[in-house]
C-alpha cells in the first residue's frame, strides 16, 4: 500500500513517515504542493495525506488540481486549521476525511483504513479471499484450516497488495512498488523471499506463481 505524505514540517513529517513504515505502508514524503502534483502525475498512490499550509501551492490548491485531473485517489487532509468553514471547504473540495492536528497515530491509521475500505466498496474490516483472510488492523492472516498468524510488516504489505486485486497477476515491479517507498533499498530477490515466508506461514497454495508474469491470489467463488 503506497502513501503520498505531503507535509512541510520536518518533525511532523518524519514522525508520520516512520509510523506509517512501521505499519507496512510504503511512504513517499514531499514538502511542497507542486512536488505533490508532480509525484501524483507519475506514480500510483493508494492514499494521500495532505497538509493545507504548504509553501508555494497550498493544500487546497493541490486538492483542486488533483480532482481537476479526475484523479480519484483517497485524500485525508491533516491540518491544524480547525474552523468549521475550513473543514467544509476541504470536504466539499474533494477530500475524503479531515483530521485535525495534533492527532494520535492510531486514529490516523484507523481513518486511513476506513477510507480505503470505502474506496474499495467494502464495509467489513477483513479482506477475505478464496482461501484466506487478512486483518489490516492486526496484520493477522488466516488460511483455510489453519490458525491465524501474525505477518511481518512487509509480508503484510505484499499480501494486502495481492488480496486487494484477487485474480489479477501482479509483477515483481508492481509488488515492489506497493512494499517499498522512495529511497528504500530493494534486494533483487526481496519479493521471492517475502512470498517464501508467506507460503511457509499460510501454505504453499495460497499464492500462485504465474511463470514469467508474477503472482496472484484466487478470487472468491
Amino acid at each position: 500500500m503506497r502513501v503520498l505524505l505531503v507535509e512541510d514540517d520536518p518533525m511532523i513529517g518524519q514522525a508520520i513517515q516512520a509510523a506509517l513504515r512501521d505499519e507496512s505502508y510504503a511512504v513517499d514524503w514531499v514538502r511542497h504542493g507542486q512536488r505533490a502534483l508532480d509525484a501524483l502525475a507519475t506514480q500510483h498512490y493508494d492514499v494521500v495525506l495532505l497538509d493545507l499550509g504548504l509553501p508555494g501551492k497550498d493544500g487546497m490548491a493541490v486538492l483542486q488540481a488533483l480532482r481537476g485531473r479526475q484523479n480519484p485517489v483517497p485524500v485525508l487532509i491533516i491540518t491544524a486549521r480547525d474552523g468549521l468553514e475550513d473543514r467544509i471547504k476541504g470536504l466539499d473540495g474533494g477530500a475524503d476525511d479531515y483530521v485535525l492536528k495534533p492527532f494520535e497515530m492510531s486514529e490516523l491509521l484507523a481513518r486511513m483504513r476506513a477510507v480505503l475500505r470505502r474506496k474499495g466498496g467494502q464495509a467489513e474490516p477483513l479482506l477475505v479471499g478464496a482461501q484466506l483472510s487478512l486483518d489490516p488492523a492486526t496484520h493477522e492472516a488466516a488460511a483455510q484450516g489453519r490458525a491465524p498468524v501474525v505477518l511481518s510488516n512487509r509480508e503484510f504489505a505484499l499480501l494486502q497488495a495481492l488480496m486487494l486485486r484477487p485474480g489479477a497477476i501482479l509483477s515483481r515491479s508492481e509488488l515492489e512498488d506497493r512494499v517499498y517507498g522512495w529511497g528504500e533499498e530493494v534486494e533483487s530477490n526481496a519479493i521471492d523471499f517475502l512470498i517464501h515466508g508467506l507460503r511457509k506461514k499460510l501454505g504453499g497454495e495460497v499464492i500462485r506463481n504465474v511463470r514469467g508474469a508474477g503472482w496472484m491470489v484466487s478470487k472468491s467463488s
